[in-house]
Parts: C-alpha cells; structure tokens; sequence
C-alpha cells in the first residue's frame, strides 16, 4: 500500500533531520579542535579566527534548521513523527557545548585584544622617554614633564621640608635644575620611609614597586649635591633604614635624560650596597 503524500513528506523531513545530525558531529569535533587552538599566550593566525567564526554559524543554521523541522513534524505531521530522544539528547548538547566554546573563544580574543593594547601602550610610553619611565602614575609623569619644561618659571614660597640649603644668592636661571631619587630595600622599610616623606608643592613620591620609592626634588635655587646626599645620609643613617640603597641623580636639562639612562640607572642601582647613598651624574 502507497504512503500518502502527508507521510512521504514527513519521512523526508526526518531524513533531513539525520543528514543534519550526522553532519554536526563531524562539525562539532572539528569546532572543538579550532578552538582549543586559541589561547591567551600564543599567536592565533587570523584564518583560525575565520574559519571558527564560519563553522560556528554553519553549526548553528543547521542546530536551527534542526529545530524548525521538529516543530513542524511535532506540529502538522504529528501523526508520521516517532521522537528519537537519544539523538534529540545528542543535538541539544552540541547546542550547549559549541555555545559554550564559542563564548571562550570570543572572550580569549578580548584577552589577547587588551593585552597587545597595553603592549603598545607601553611601547608608546617608552618612546616618549624617560619621564614616562621613571613615573607611573600619569600625573607624575605630566608634572614631571611640565617641571622640567618650565623649570625657571616655577616659584613656591615655603623653604624646603627635607632641611636642604639652598642659595639665593646665585643667579636663578644658571642653577635651577631637579633631582631624581630612588630608595629601594625590603617593603615594610619602603612603606615607613614613604610615610614619612614631606615634600614641597613642586616634588613627587611615587611608590614605584613593592620595593622601591621613586622621587623629584626641584630646586629652585642653588643646592649642594653633597648636601643632599649629607640629608639622605641621615634617613640611611637610622637602624631601621640602613638597609635601604639610596640613589641621587641631579638633571639639569632633558638632553640629559636622552638615551637608555633608565636602563642605566636601574644597573647601578643593583651593583649598589645596601645602606649606600650615592650621586649619579648622567
């Protein structure tokens, strides 16, 4: 006896159904394998990226396909349509896992995306040069800038909180100049030294790293380099300071600082002893 027209298309609808399911777990499997290619660390190759982007949407038409077919049969063929629930299990998972994977995937590139932002970022700021170095923060990095750029403009009424004589009886514009300084010992040294450092309305402190205190003086007058480091002596000079490495560098001008003096600086700063003050001329 001949099928009727009704049954004939439902059994082609189901058979749609098994060539999608059987197409999907080889797509699935390969989905799986693409995306476990990208991680955060490694180079993703751009065809990759596509070509997981394509399957993904081709896994999902289908997945929709799938879906549309199962309400129609549910629906007007409801008569000729036997559920297969081991297959419908089957179909539901790949939903869930490449879903899943695909989210992961997006996410890795959001990952890979901020990092070689702030990479660049970084690269950026290292070819701005040494104020952007030896500064953090960006509005240490903007006062330092702007101190050495108007240095003979700058002017403050209070006397120096560090105890440092400066002369006024030199002509200003031949010896106004900055001085960077770097403490750097255990931690818990570093936080006691910080809290007790006092500056004026031109310098800066910044807590570099866990172990290292980075800083600008500016003078605005004459200052003696062995003065200042007569002053940093003192700090040093305390039992629970004597640990701590101090290095002074005086900066007259910004050609001064042109170059890999940051890298300079940080070498000397490890071939120092500990409890040593010293004036490092640039």
């Amino acid at each position: 006896m001949s099928k009727d027209p009704m049954q004939r298309y439902a059994e082609s609808l189901e058979k749609t159904i098994q060539h999608n399911y059987g197409h999907l777990k080889e797509m699935v499997d390969d989905f799986k394998g693409l995306c476990l290619l990208v991680t955060p660390e490694k180079h993703t190759p751009q065809d990759i990226i596509v070509d997981i982007r394509e399957l993904f949407k081709e896994i999902r038409d289908r997945l929709a396909e799938i879906k549309a077919i199962q309400q129609l049969l549910q629906g007007k063929y409801r008569q000729y349509y036997r559920r297969d629930s081991l297959r419908d299990k089957s179909i539901m998972e790949f939903g869930f896992l490449t879903k899943n994977l695909y989210s992961k995937f997006e996410y890795i590139l959001i990952q890979k995306q901020a990092l070689a932002h702030k990479k660049e970022e970084v690269s950026r700021e290292e070819q701005k040069g040494f104020p952007y170095q030896w500064f953090h923060s960006r509005d240490n990095q903007v006062t330092f800038v702007r101190n050495l750029r108007i240095l003979h403009e700058l002017d403050y009424g209070d006397p120096s909180n560090l105890g440092i004589e400066e002369r006024r009886k030199v002509l200003q514009e031949k010896v106004r100049h900055l001085t960077l300084f770097c403490l750097r010992g255990n931690p818990s040294l570093i936080d006691e030294v910080y809290s007790r450092f006092r500056l004026r309305e031109h310098d800066i402190i910044e807590r570099y790293a866990q172990d290292e205190l980075h800083g600008l003086i500016t003078h605005l007058k004459e200052v003696n380099p062995a003065e200042l480091e007569k002053v940093f002596q003192r700090i040093l000079e305390s039992e629970e300071f004597s640990k701590l490495k101090c290095l002074l560098i005086p900066i007259h001008s910004s050609k001064e600082l042109e170059g890999n003096q940051f890298d300079m600086i940080k070498k000397t700063l490890d071939e120092m002893k500990e409890g040593e003050v010293k004036t490092n001329n640039i």
